[in-house]
Formats: structure tokens, sequence, C-alpha cells
């Protein structure tokens, strides 16, 4: 049985699905040769958007799991989403069970999984909901816990959204970071495969989850990705995948260095002076929006005008490189403020 927090970074990694035998054992033993992956992850069931797409194997795959694990001596895992699942997965021993967002978002369906689960001695990943709400991540390690599950984790595979991005699901860092806040104690995952959607952003997405302290990585390897039945895309050669695991730095979580901590603590007082100024900026920032406000309702004048909103966001947004920050963390802050500032101007 895996330990999560015998070492740092654990490693999950497999194909999106196992399609055939011969696919699931040539990718499990190719990662198992390189002694960098830890556990090895295949769907069996697989959730998909719409029918007719290729939807898993089923508990016919499941015997090949242990095979892999008889060949290669790596723990294996896959995706529970209903009591069945589980149960068939249990017969077959498989170490590590992770619930799918889908299934997250479905109180339902966490009870129906921590239920069947039981006391089982197997470990269990929650993958977060598909929309960004911690407390249905919270909510679900609650169920699971209640049901005697007692080996928990996290998987943060980022988030879905509406629009263009760069990401399939946006990662949300402040998401993690907050459940990781709440539960401590749980080992964390990133799955840089779902919140890239493609290969070229793994490297990047890997590393921040490395910065954040996150335990490990669960990362989507196929023998011929090309070819895959299943998020071809995402995926990557287990040579791929040892590449961009030797290019990602997992440092120390702090030194006792007497420079480092006496040069830390200078720049962290000169943040904390920047963060009382800027907070009593914001407290007059409202302040005017209040007496706005007033002036509105004075002449009974509606509180949104879109056009001077329109004129605040495409002038801020033209100094970004300016200022030297992202469009899209300035178009964060200037959302919060423009809410905040619309609730004052309603007192």
């Amino acid at each position: 049985m895996i330990d999560l927090k015998s070492k740092k970074p654990i490693i999950i990694s497999g194909p999106c699905s196992a399609e055939t035998l011969e696919q699931t054992l040539a990718t499990a033993k190719a990662l198992a040769d390189s002694g960098r992956v830890d556990v090895f992850r295949a769907g069996i069931w697989k959730p998909r958007t719409k029918p007719g797409m290729f939807e898993g194997n089923g508990e016919q795959a499941l015997p090949w799991l242990v095979e892999v694990k008889r060949t290669t001596g790596l723990a294996v895992a896959t995706e529970v989403a209903n009591a069945k699942h589980v149960e068939a997965a249990l017969k077959y021993g498989v170490d590590l069970l992770w619930i799918g967002a889908r299934t997250t978002s479905n109180p339902f369906s966490v009870q129906e999984v921590a239920e069947a689960i039981g006391g089982a001695d197997v470990t269990v990943l929650v993958k977060n909901p598909m929309n960004a709400d911690v407390e249905l991540w919270n909510g679900a390690v609650e169920r699971l816990a209640k049901c005697g599950v007692k080996k928990l984790g996290l998987i943060h595979r980022g988030f879905s959204g509406y629009g263009s991005s760069n990401y399939r699901n946006t990662p949300m860092w402040h998401m993690p970071l907050e459940i990781m806040k709440r539960l401590p104690e749980l080992p964390i995952f990133c799955d840089p495969s779902h919140i890239c959607g493609n290969r070229t952003g793994l490297q990047e997405v890997s590393q921040q989850a490395a910065d954040l302290n996150f335990n490990g990585l669960m990362l989507e390897s196929h023998i011929a990705p090309d070819t895959a039945w299943s998020d071809a895309k995402q995926q990557v050669t287990p040579q791929r995948l040892i590449e961009l695991l030797d290019s990602v730095v997992w440092r120390a979580e702090g030194s006792d260095s007497v420079a480092y901590q006496t040069s830390l603590d200078e720049l962290r007082g000169v943040i904390d002076r920047l963060d009382n100024e800027i907070l009593k900026l914001l407290s007059k920032r409202m302040e005017a929006a209040e007496n706005i406000g007033r002036i509105k309702r004075e002449n009974n004048v509606m509180i949104l005008q879109q056009n001077r909103w329109n004129q605040i966001v495409e002038r801020t947004l033209a100094r970004a490189d300016e200022l030297g920050l992202s469009p899209q963390f300035l178009k964060i802050i200037l959302e919060a403020i423009h809410i905040e500032s619309i609730d004052r101007q309603r007192l």
C-alpha cells in the first residue's frame, strides 16, 4: 500500500484509459523502468461529455491492473463514480481510488461511493469539483471520513470556465491553497494534464504546483499518445514524462541560513507596509464610491454605468506591461473592486 506522505514528490502516472492489455502493460513497464513513478493510473470507467465517445473497457480491464501490479510492483489506481465501480475495484485489489470532478460535484454520488468504500483499507483521492466551490470539495472529504475512509488525499485538476483560455480547466490556485489551509493534514496532488488539456503547458503547471508545496503530481502518460482513444492531446510518452519530471524543481520548505532569514524578514516588512497603504487607498476609494451612490440616488440615476466601467477596464489593462502585471490579475482585482463599489453605492 502506497504511503502518500512517504516522500516528495509522489508521482502518479499512466494512460487516460486502459485501452488494451498490451497498451496498458507496455506503458506501465516503461514507467516502472524509469524508477520515477510511484503509482500507475488508468481509467477503467470514463465519464464522457457526449454519448458515443469511448467510455472505458469497464470491469474487464481490472485484471490488466492486477497484471501491472504483478509484473512491475507498482501500486495501481483508477477512478470510481458509483458503488458498483467501488465494489469491482476493491475485488481486484486496486490500491488507490480517486473520485472525479463530475462525481465530487454531486453529494448524492459522493455519499454512495463513500458508503461503498466504508472502512476498506484503500487510499482515496478527491478531485476538486468542476465548478469553483471549495465547500463541495471539503464536503466530499467529510462524507468519506464519516463513512470510515481513513487514507484520504486531494487532487487539484482545475475548474471549468466559459470562454477562451490557455487552460482546459483554469487552475485558480487560490482554491487549492484554501483547501490546503482547511485540511492541512491531507496530501494534495496536482493534475496538470487536465488543467492544461495539452502537452505544452505541463511543465509550467507542474512547477507551479511544486512551488506551492504540493505533495506530488498526477500526469497522463501513454506509450503512443497520438493514437490514444481519449484525451490524446494532453498525454505524453513515458520518455517525455521523465524529461518533464527532471525539469521540475522541488525546493525545500525553508532554510536555516541567517542571511536568508534576514533578507526575508526585510522584504516581508516592505510587503506589510505596502499592503497597509493599499488597504488605506481602497478604503478611500470606497468612500468616494459611497458619495457617488448618494449623488446618483439624489438625481434618480441608476448605479451601473457600463460605459464608464468599460473605460476604466480598458484604460487599466492598457497599462499592464507598464505596471509589470498580467491582464488576468488586473481583471480579477478590478472585478472585486467593482463589485464592492456597487455594493457601497447601494447603501
